[in-house]
């Protein structure tokens, strides 16, 4: 193995091994959770809308100050905890709708605070992955991890939508809460890492001025401000898309739930291809001129995806192979992007930068749930297709104009010691 393996480090494979059953889980309801609100309770497309957008509405609400926190509280209790809340909500559905109760109330109930904790698990792990590997093994780490989430896309959604057409939706969903109850039960024999040192006046700052540190910090670098406009982009055409896709599949086109899975995995696929590849292309052509490249290259495909709505024949290969191009970027944006602003941020600051950035990117798909909702109801699935096809097609332009595209590697080890936020931007008057 090379000197900068993750795999060196223990704790890094049992982080790892957790995130394989969260990951799974999380995938598995993907799929469910949307077809239990179409099929078992009815529901319309405004509906389908804000049920996605109550799932990550929580980025909104506390994604900032959740930063702040994850900065200054015991990490690993922090992973363990957002599991297990997680798996006893997502429990609920299927106790519910064996009893007969199951509401579309409940569903957004369980969507909105399984959110919330979701917000704590994605910026803690985040986080907490540089004290474990080392910054010079960040890149691996995070080509490890984003290849996971691809694997799991595949594996996960496939099977999201076998269990459901075998087992049924509300079933489908207790296989997710075991899966992120396993998951807290493995974290347990996760060390705690070594925080960064704090000082005196640090912990005795108003949450607040936190929170705004770690926004200048993101916002104030062009760098760091092109990589959050360039995902949240990609986040939010992404998700006007997948939001109709239970609606189009089951409703309009009269496909299977198991078609859906595999229209979802086809990204997954993607995903992974572009996580694997990112390292070595990067090691040739340079970080930034990787990134800019497959953006130039592959976000065009984006505008296949609508192609979905004609219905079935080639017209949903040439959609699928549109989406799994369109994640291929997106997989090799994951593992050079979260690499390089790791790498840009010291370790004090970590939780809030790693907040920030949830906070546009979450955030946007929160918005880009309800936008489509909303589009659904108003102009059509159809068109609604081609909005979020348009917004997944130009994503890559803030990275492509920004001085990103000329980074040759990372950048040099941060102070994890000393804190200098960049300035926010100055804005012309008039």
């Amino acid at each position: 193995m090379r000197s900068d393996s993750p795999w060196r480090v223990p704790d890094f494979r049992t982080l790892f091994s957790a995130a394989v059953l969260s990951q799974l889980g999380t995938n598995v309801g993907y799929v469910a959770v949307p077809l239990i609100a179409v099929g078992a309770l009815d529901a319309s497309p405004g509906e389908v809308g804000a049920l996605a957008t109550l799932s990550t509405l929580a980025f909104l609400l506390i994604g900032l100050p959740a930063g702040a926190w994850v900065d200054r509280l015991p990490q690993r209790r922090m992973l363990i905890v957002a599991d297990a809340v997680r798996g006893v909500l997502l429990a609920s559905v299927p106790v519910a709708w064996w009893c007969d109760a199951l509401t579309l109330a409940q569903l957004y109930a369980v969507v909105l605070l399984s959110g919330c904790a979701t917000v704590f698990y994605d910026v803690t792990g985040q986080s907490i992955l540089p004290r474990f590997v080392g910054r010079d093994g960040l890149v691996p780490a995070n080509a490890a991890m984003v290849s996971l989430m691809a694997v799991t896309n595949v594996t996960g959604r496939g099977a999201g939508g076998g269990l459901v057409q075998l087992l049924t939706a509300p079933l489908a969903v207790a296989v997710t809460a075991v899966s992120h109850l396993a998951s807290a039960v493995r974290l347990l024999w996760l060390k705690e890492a070594a925080a960064p040192a704090a000082s005196a006046d640090r912990v005795r700052e108003p949450l607040r001025t936190q929170i705004a540190t770690g926004v200048r910090h993101v916002l104030g670098n062009k760098e760091l401000r092109a990589l959050a406009l360039s995902a949240s982009l990609t986040n939010l055409g992404s998700q006007i898309l997948n939001t109709m896709m239970p609606v189009l599949f089951v409703r309009e086109l009269g496909l299977s739930a198991g078609a859906l899975g595999l229209y979802w995995a086809a990204g997954g696929v993607g995903l992974l291809l572009g996580a694997r590849c990112a390292r070595a292309v990067a090691a040739r052509l340079g970080f930034g001129r990787t990134l800019g490249l497959a953006g130039l290259v592959l976000a065009p495909a984006g505008l296949l995806v609508p192609l979905v709505g004609h219905g079935h024949g080639p017209w949903l290969w040439i959609a699928g192979a549109g989406w799994l191009c369109a994640m291929f970027k997106t997989g090799m944006d994951n593992v050079l992007g979260v690499s390089l602003r790791q790498r840009m941020t010291p370790d004090a600051l970590l939780g809030r930068m790693n907040a920030t950035f949830r906070f546009l990117l979450t955030g946007a798909i929160a918005i880009g749930a309800a936008v489509s909702g909303l589009l659904g109801e108003l102009v059509g699935l159809h068109a609604t297709l081609w909005v979020g096809g348009s917004l997944l097609a130009c994503a890559f332009l803030p990275v492509f104009l920004s001085p990103v595209r000329t980074r040759r590697a990372l950048p040099a080890e941060t102070d994890p010691g000393t804190v200098r936020p960049a300035p926010l931007p100055r804005v012309r008057e008039g």
